[in-house]
């Protein structure tokens, strides 16, 4: 079966033929930055086939745990090749698109664990022993519920006019807040994921009766907007 994230691997491995040798062995010589996953929950020493914190498997308030974990693990030690916001720029796999089963599971766990070296260059560095299972689950976490490409698009419009209230201070907060969650449920994920962690569902969560938090709420708003463009 070819799906998105394996036309992603195979655009990779072809750019990989004719791509800068810096940029390769740049990836090889990141030093993995340690990642505080007290928060989630323990899953064990012997290393899982299956993501252990999805929301139908761990509940929302530890899958939203690992998703903010995740999103900082993963920006530390995977932007640099994989993109900001797992969005790839050709170099490496785009692994928003990689399979929110257990396949894609293993695929994820056997890369991150063991790394990839190719004809004696080392393409992407070995985290397993470094980060640890947790970590390595809630980047899976945070990667897997990253919106499709224009997921957005279809509530663009009214998306700007609540973050244009929201920047006056201007509207209901309560029923801006109610109306951001039904968008944010629509948002679609490339990898299949049930749930998208996208910036609507993250400004509907920062809205709070305090007035300052409309801003912060319109601010994250501003960042999704501009990035679906």
């Amino acid at each position: 079966m070819t799906t998105k994230f394996h036309k992603s691997l195979l655009a990779a491995i072809a750019a990989g033929c004719i791509a800068v040798p810096v940029q390769i062995m740049a990836h090889g010589d990141v030093a993995p930055q340690p990642i505080n996953t007290d928060a989630l929950p323990e899953v064990g020493e012997e290393w899982l086939t299956e993501n252990p914190y999805r929301a139908e498997a761990a509940g929302d308030e530890v899958w939203l745990t690992a998703v903010k974990i995740g999103d900082s693990g993963y920006n530390q030690n995977c932007a640099r090749c994989h993109g900001l916001g797992a969005v790839s720029g050709g170099l490496a796999p785009d692994l928003r698109f990689l399979e929110a089963e257990e396949y894609g599971d293993e695929w994820f766990i056997e890369r991150f664990r063991h790394g990839y070296t190719q004809d004696g260059t080392t393409k992407m560095p070995a985290f397993g022993d470094v980060l640890g299972q947790k970590a390595a689950w809630a980047i899976r976490t945070y990667i897997e519920t990253r919106p499709e490409d224009g997921a957005l698009d279809a509530a663009s419009d009214r998306l700007h006019e609540i973050r244009d209230l929201l920047t006056k201070g201007e509207g209901d907060p309560a029923a801006l807040k109610t109306e951001l969650t039904e968008i944010a449920t629509g948002v679609v994920t490339a990898s299949g994921a049930p749930v998208a962690d996208s910036a609507v569902s993250r400004a509907a969560a920062a809205l709070t009766d305090d007035p300052a938090s409309g801003k912060h709420a319109a601010e994250l708003l501003t960042i999704g907007l501009s990035a679906s463009n």
